[in-house]
Formats: structure tokens, sequence, C-alpha cells
């Protein structure tokens, strides 16, 4: 369960741009043209079917190792970290990313061959860093590739790396064609290797499902709000900090930068430049680094402030006090989760009393269904956001000439 309070003043806000932001993304779910809206229901039958498969694969494999970038293994890496805590049997996954030749080597080195399922995802099927670490993975390994049981690909329907699993009898799962590869984690990209590892992902999707269904129903209008006041503030506010308080959501917060940055930095309908920049940051730590230019430097930022109300680990501050030490025992006796989340308060009021705007989102603890409806709310904030900044929240035509540059150095 998650609690969310805006503590900027929502009064101001009019109400037409709140409805204008729902009203565009009720348009974008029942045309059809984006079809994350649906995953959290019509993922629910790739679940059972993905654990149809596990008896066989539980039996040959103890590692799945994902071979995708960006928004192929950000949210697999997101979900996982969350609820690695809570299902420390699930099988181990290791991921092969970047075109870093020291990670990719190193990563290669710690995989077990004969207990290694690969899954090679790219929704174009044609991310040249994927391909080209998948080859160096059949080499390292001497794969037989064809008729493998021990190769998986999760692509869009008919792209190239489609085409090579049928034409080698590869099992193959497809991403929908009208969802955007990072708002494809509830799709195959993520269901199916977080099942296959042992992760409940039905109930992620139950939970997505849910609040989907309260936001279709009016029942979640912070997140509008929310919306509403970054883009009628982006002048002012031009960057948005996610102050995350546990090491547990690191990995989120890289997901939250590639959804919220490579969908709302675009040009808008006028041709000009628009965007929210996204920084995510991890609490405690962070307030040794960052917090001091958020209370008195630009203020240019706003701030969200999440944490975790409860922990499942107990850990106890001993009540030991040591000579010259002393000035830290008023937290003796206390957990350590009573200190993150007093460490989290503090440093909002902090914040807030400098004159900063803040949000909150508190989660009771993490589980399965929380974990879906935060992802299912940071989608549609996304959209929101870009809705009325008036772009085109889905390309990415930045990114494009990028590819295409690159491409033209190794043909030239």
């Amino acid at each position: 369960m998650l609690r969310f309070i805006n503590h900027f003043n929502t009064k101001s806000l009019d109400p037409f741009t709140l409805e204008k932001g729902y009203e565009a993304l009720r348009f974008e779910a029942q045309s059809g043209e984006i079809g994350y809206y649906d995953l959290p229901l019509e993922s629910q039958p790739l679940v059972t079917q993905v654990e149809g498969l596990r008896p066989v694969i539980d039996k040959k494999y103890n590692t799945i190792a994902v071979i995708g970038i960006g928004g192929s293994s950000l949210g697999i890496k997101a979900i996982e970290r969350l609820l690695r805590p809570g299902t420390p049997n699930a099988k181990k996954i290791v991921y092969l990313e970047n075109s870093d030749p020291i990670s990719v080597s190193q990563v290669i080195s710690q995989i077990d061959k004969p207990r290694t399922l690969f899954v090679v995802i790219s929704k174009s099927g044609s991310t040249v860093e994927t391909l080209s670490i998948f080859k160096r993975v059949i080499v390292a390994f001497d794969l037989i590739v064809h008729d493998s049981d021990q190769i998986m690909v999760i692509s869009d329907e008919g792209s190239v790396l489609s085409k090579f699993a049928d034409e080698n009898g590869l099992r193959r799962f497809v991403i929908p064609v009208n969802v955007g590869g990072r708002f494809s984690v509830l799709s195959a990209v993520g269901i199916v290797p977080l099942t296959l590892a042992g992760f409940d992902t039905m109930e992620v999707l139950k939970g997505a499902e849910s609040f989907l269904e309260r936001f279709w129903k009016r029942e979640e209008e912070h997140l509008l709000q929310k919306a509403a006041y970054y883009v009628t503030h982006a002048e002012r506010f031009p960057m948005n900090v996610l102050f995350a308080y546990s090491d547990t959501f690191e990995e989120f917060g890289k997901w939250m930068v590639q959804l919220w940055g490579e969908s709302l930095g675009k040009r808008n309908r006028r041709g000009e430049r628009a965007g929210l920049t996204p920084i995510a940051l991890i609490g405690s730590v962070d307030q040794h680094s960052f917090l001091q230019l958020i209370v008195q430097g630009p203020l240019n930022k706003t701030v969200t402030f999440m944490h975790i109300a409860e922990s499942e680990e107990s850990l106890m501050i001993p009540e030991l006090s040591l000579r010259y030490l002393e000035k830290s025992d008023f937290v003796n006796g206390h957990s350590f989760n009573e200190l993150i989340n007093a460490q989290c308060m503090a440093t909002m009021k902090s914040v807030i009393d400098s004159d900063v705007s803040v949000d909150e989102i508190e989660w009771k603890k993490i589980d399965e269904h929380s974990v879906g409806e935060m992802i299912i709310y940071y989608e549609l904030l996304t959209s929101a956001s870009g809705a009325l900044l008036e772009i085109n929240t889905y390309d990415q035509p930045g990114v494009e000439l990028g590819k295409q540059i690159l491409e033209g150095y190794f043909k030239s």
C-alpha cells in the first residue's frame, strides 16, 4: 500500500489543466495507440504461460542472464532489487547491458554455462549493444544456437531478432507493437525473466491494475496535480529530484531517470525545447553530498521524498555507549528503520523550510502489489506530464540520431 502527499500548493492549480491531462491519457488508452495501459490486465495470461515452463526450467537452470539495455533491462533490475529481500530463493539474475569490455568480461567470467538460461531482449531487435554481447556470449560459451532451449528471445513481432529466433527454433515472446521500450517492464520484457526467476509477477500486475482502476475513477488526483504543478512551473523548477530512503530503491531510480528523461526531453509542438530533468538520490547517503545544493543552492528543483514505513528487517542500534562517541547515543535502542525514517522526515522538513516544493511517497512496506502500483504510477505521471508539455512522450529522435552517427563511424 502506498500513500501520496503533495506538500506544495495545489489550490492554485487550474482545474482545466488537470482535466486536460486526464483526458489526454484517457484518449491514449482508448485509442489503442499507446499499449502500456493494457499491460496490467493483458500480461496476466502470460504469467500463467511462463509459470507452466518453470518445472523444466527449474530443473536445468539456477541463473538467468538478461542480455539487454535501457528499457530491456532497467525495469527488470528495479523490480528484482525491490522484491529480492522478500524472495530470497528466487534464481540469480545477471545482466549483460553495456558495451564496456571490462563489465562484459567480468559478467561472462562469473557465469556457469550449464546452469544459466540466456534471455535476449530488444524491442527493435537491432540494438547494437545487445546483439554484440549476444555474439560474444555465443563464442565465449560455444553455444549451439539452433533449437537451443538455453536461449529465449523477447522482441517485436517481425523484428530481425524475431526472425533469427524463428529460423533457429528458439522460444520467443512478443512485445506489443504499441508498447515502447521504456514502458515495457509489465510486458514480456519483465514478466518472462522475473517469473522464470521465481518472483510473484501476477501480484505485481494486480497492483498495477488496481492503481490504474482507481486512476480512471479519479481517485488518484494527486498524480494529475503533481504533473500539472511540474509542467506549469517547469521554467522555474526544471529539475525533479527523487530522494529515496532505502538502498533497494537505487535501481528504481535509474529506471525512473530513463523513463522521465527519454520521454520528456523533446521539442514541443511549436518546435521549442521542453523537458524536466530527473535526478535520483539515495537517502541518507546523499544527505552528505547533494542535499546542500537543494537547501541553499538555486531554487530550481522539486523534490519527491520516498520512504518505507515498515521494514522487513528489524535491525536494532545497540544500547552501547562508547567513550568520546556519546553524542550519537540518542538513537541507542532504536531500530535502523526508525533512524532512516527520522532522517527522511528531518531532511524533508529542512527542504520544505527552504521554500523548495516537495511531495512525499510512503510505502507501508515493500511487496509485489505496491511495486506494481509504483511502476504504473510513474508511467502515468510521465504520460500526463508529456501531454501537458505538448510533446510526443513516446518517441526518442535524439537517441535515434546518435545511433545513425554511430553506424556511420563503422561504415566510413
